[in-house]
């Protein structure tokens, strides 16, 4: 199994629709199958100071009612509205960014107050929905995460619809020749506001727990890292 993400550099404050497009171009590129010629999406040159970008237009909650790991409803506007909430869309058989994404967060939830680990929700959305049932996001989150992190599934089309309005691009997964399943999927991880539930912080897959750790007791506020 091999995974390919997909993410860019871009200064701390970027418009949502200007990191719509670069992203949709680099989903684009690594279609190609050639790493090399990949290009480099980038809003701006300006070196990255921070693993946060905060976004000047917030992207609004996406419509997205699919199944928790209970196998209940779970409609993710509802449920966490007024809440700090970060969501990522993975799955649980890719080998290296999905985990050490989840791990990361949950290595950095901890550090908080038992309060504010209470407020924060984490919810995985899975881009290989045919293989990762309730049952095994909730096992896969256990293990690789937090026990308490939300786990969604549900039919494809409804969850690539749903990263389509955060401007994270994912294609089904494709089974190729030698066996391997290929799935393509923005890496990054959107941090919505409880004050107004717009998804105004982005980061990218290279965020580390520190990272987290450091912005989350701003996050659970609702203001600026």
């Amino acid at each position: 199994m091999r995974t390919k993400t997909v993410t860019s550099r871009k200064k701390a404050v970027a418009s949502a629709a200007a990191l719509v497009a670069a992203l949709a171009l680099t989903l684009t590129a690594c279609g190609s199958g050639d790493d090399s010629a990949k290009p480099v999406a980038d809003v701006s040159a300006e070196p990255k100071t921070q693993a946060a970008t905060v976004l000047d237009t917030p992207f609004k909650k996406p419509n997205l009612v699919l199944k928790d790991t209970k196998g209940e409803s779970y409609d993710f506007r509802e449920a966490t509205k007024g809440k700090p909430t970060l969501i990522y869309f993975g799955y649980t058989n890719c080998p290296d960014v999905c985990p050490t994404t989840i791990s990361n967060i949950a290595i950095a939830r901890k550090s908080l107050p038992k309060a504010d680990q209470d407020k924060l929700q984490v919810v995985f959305v899975t881009t290989d929905p045919e293989r990762d049932t309730s049952a095994e996001l909730g096992k896969w989150l256990a293990s690789a995460g937090d026990p308490s992190f939300v786990g969604l599934t549900g039919d494809f089309p409804t969850i690539q619809a749903g990263a389509r309005q955060l401007g994270i691009g994912i294609d089904a997964p494709k089974k190729e020749k030698d066996g391997t399943v290929v799935s393509m999927h923005g890496a990054q991880v959107i941090a919505f506001s409880p004050k107004t539930d717009g998804g105004y912080v982005l980061y990218g897959e290279d965020a580390s727990s520190d990272d987290y750790a450091k912005d989350l007791p701003k996050l659970i506020k609702g203001e600026t890292p």
